[in-house]
């Protein structure tokens, strides 16, 4: 059996490397070799933190019975999602037409030529409760290759079909008048509201039942309405946090609700209905989301501002302390597995407190470095180290910038997807990684106020337009309407070209808009170019971003607890445009005070000095153009009011939307 995951990048891999099973690497080679062989191809995908495929590879994956009946029968490749979220998306999207209970592990069976004719998720070694056995399964599916090879591949080729007309839908949508396209924004936006208050757990707070997930882009779109002025929005969101950090818990418990009180970060769900039994895996892009979420609740909230607070300490002390990495940048994820007293139990370890911790080993982290879920990192440390005045956690999320600008930024422009104590995957990077760091970025300009991030954020979204010259799209009225022309084809691309595996099979998504735990790379991208507009005053980001959200907003709409991102951006897209630039070289001035406490969905407030506003105009940042005079400018529209000097003066002006 040859060793293929031994040296492999992805931590999760390498997890598998001891199975007896011989497993591929995603390549060429594995499908090369299915074909050789005329055998079908069984694509299993999880995660490093993922309980359910540790499980499955401590059962059946480590079985030697099992592991010949892979090797005789297939060509068994092993995948880590969040290494390849291009592959992933892929494949649970042809997943989806044989189980609607997608998650992971995700094992699909492939035809050699990459088309899907069976998948499900985790199968026991022995069947029980009416799910069959994985070596069942395996005879089901061999059995199925040799006697109906015809009915497999007609199957294979349906499902190929369905999503090329699935994604023939998704891209015409805008193009169609259809009710959603051509409402107003506001309507639309506020039904979204009230379908998340109608899917609200009354009892529990959150959303839905078990299991239970914070969503947190959801939260972030319900506070982006609170900031436009909806207080529905806002109480809404406040119960949802509040329900998820454990506030009216006992303060004996070290475990409370998603929120680990010891440390501070959240895991990643909750087993029950009332946030009971989490499974204690600790996700990047979580606990950056939640951060922002706290950060604006306490903006926005004054009756929260202290308990959002603790919150958003807890959580940026979690990202500095156990995720950030000695080379620059956070790691992905912190098991939820650990060996407590030499027992390994999920979640043993954070029923501990505080003491008692230092006696064991903490769960191990996956600690490689992916550039999108960074650059959600970098950004919420940035916007909360901005607001709460606390520079520490601006310098951490700078080091992470650095880090990722110097390993991650090839000289071609284009991105490394992760690395690992300085080692580059080649996995090739995804719209998720231009559009995440891109925006973190731009926070992180307008919250350090230096101008070389948003020149480096402005040069990773230019290269994923796709038309630079867009000029016909408007947005009138707060509507999404174009005037003159249908949308045809695609705003963003992913610069260097999508995965070479994908392509060479045939079974590429296009941009997939998908959302759920975070931002899709179409939404991502589209907050980006909504920051740059505020800042070059350049129309054409507006116009990429107001396109994209007009060709989401037929699927978004009617899934808000699904499409939280999209429609954050089309909350700001719909609101008047306010920038509010602090120039002072005293960071802490009453003026600069007003400045942190703002948080208006479509709006931009920065703080920095004279020498720091030159350098952005020099940039080509239209915003910063001539502040060389210490005070406040408050523009609407890039239309400037005269300087304010004085603190109370700016307040009372900001409480007149005009």
């Amino acid at each position: 059996m040859a060793d293929r995951l031994v040296d492999a990048l992805s931590p999760y891999l390498r997890s598998h490397a001891a199975n007896p099973v011989d497993w591929f690497p995603w390549s060429d080679e594995a499908f090369a070799e299915a074909r050789r062989r005329d055998v079908p191809v069984l694509v299993s995908i999880g995660y490093s933190t993922c309980h359910w495929c540790h499980v499955m590879s401590r059962e059946s994956f480590s079985d030697p019975v099992i592991a010949a009946r892979l090797k005789l029968g297939f060509v068994a490749i092993k995948v880590d999602r969040e290494e390849h979220p291009d592959v992933d998306a892929s494949f649970l999207a042809a997943a989806g037409a044989f189980t609607g209970n997608l998650g992971w592990p995700l094992n699909v069976f492939v035809t050699p030529e990459g088309r899907t004719f069976f998948a499900g998720t985790y199968w026991p070694p022995t069947a029980v409760g009416g799910l069959p056995s994985f070596g069942q399964v395996l005879d089901a599916v061999a059995d199925a290759w040799t006697a109906r090879r015809a009915e497999v591949e007609q199957t294979a080729g349906a499902v190929v079909d369905a999503l090329r007309q699935s994604a023939d839908r998704l891209s015409t949508s805008a193009a169609d008048s259809t009710p959603v396209a051509e409402s107003p924004v506001a309507e639309l936006l506020a039904a979204a509201v009230d379908a998340l208050a109608a899917y609200e757990d009354g009892e529990f707070g959150g959303f839905g039942g078990a299991p239970k997930f914070p969503v947190a882009p959801v939260l972030l779109f319900l506070l982006e309405r609170a900031a436009a002025g909806d207080r529905a929005a806002l109480e809404l969101a406040a119960r949802a946090l509040s329900a998820i950090s454990g506030q009216d818990q006992p303060r004996e418990r070290s475990v409370a609700a998603l929120r680990d009180r010891v440390d501070g970060g959240f895991f990643r769900y909750a087993t029950k209905r009332d946030w009971g039994d989490p499974h204690y895996e600790r996700m990047l892009y979580d606990n950056a989301q939640l951060l922002v979420a706290f950060t604006r609740l306490a903006q926005l909230d004054p009756d929260a501002r202290q308990t959002a607070r603790d919150v958003a300490e807890g959580i940026s002390a979690f990202l500095i302390e156990v995720m950030q990495q000695p080379e620059g940048g956070f790691a992905s994820a912190q098991d939820s597995e650990s060996a407590v007293d030499g027992v390994r139990v999920e979640g043993a370890y954070f029923a501990l407190d505080a003491g008692a911790r230092g006696a064991q080993d903490p769960p191990s982290l996956d600690a490689k470095v992916l550039t999108g879920w960074n650059g959600l990192a970098i950004g919420a440390l940035a916007t909360a180290g901005f607001v709460f005045s606390r520079d520490p956690w601006i310098t951490a999320a700078r080091w992470a910038a650095d880090a990722l600008i110097e390993r991650h930024l090839r000289v071609d422009g284009t991105l490394v997807r992760t690395s690992l104590a300085g080692r580059m995957s080649e996995a090739h990077a995804t719209l998720e990684d231009y559009g995440m760091l891109a925006s973190g970025l731009l926070d992180l300009a307008a919250a350090s106020g230096e101008a070389r991030y948003a020149v480096v954020a402005r040069s990773l979204v230019d290269r994923s337009l796709v038309d630079q010259t867009l000029v016909d799209q408007t947005f009138v009225d707060q509507t999404f309407v174009d005037k003159t022309r249908a949308f045809e084809g695609e705003t963003f691309v992913v610069p260097g070209g999508a995965d070479p595996v994908l392509l060479s099979l045939g079974i590429a998504l296009e941009n997939d808009p998908s959302e759920g735990a975070y931002p899709s790379g179409l939404s991502s991208l589209a907050r980006a170019c909504t920051s740059l507009y505020l800042t070059t005053g350049h129309l054409r980001y507006r116009q990429a971003a107001e396109r994209v959200i007009h060709q989401l907003m037929p699927v978004a709409a009617p899934r808000p607890v699904s499409f939280g991102a999209t429609l954050a951006v089309a909350s700001a897209l719909a609101q008047p445009i306010e920038q509010l630039v602090i120039v002072s070289d005293d960071p802490h001035s009453p003026l600069a005070a007003v400045a942190r406490s703002l948080f208006r969905s479509g709006a931009i407030s920065t703080v920095l000095t004279p020498a720091q506003a030159a350098a952005f105009a020099d940039a080509g940042f239209e915003l910063f153009e001539g502040r060389k005079k210490e005070a406040a400018y408050l523009c609407r529209s890039f239309v400037c009011r005269m300087p304010f000097d004085d603190a109370s003066e700016l307040a009372e002006a900001l409480g007149q939307r005009g």
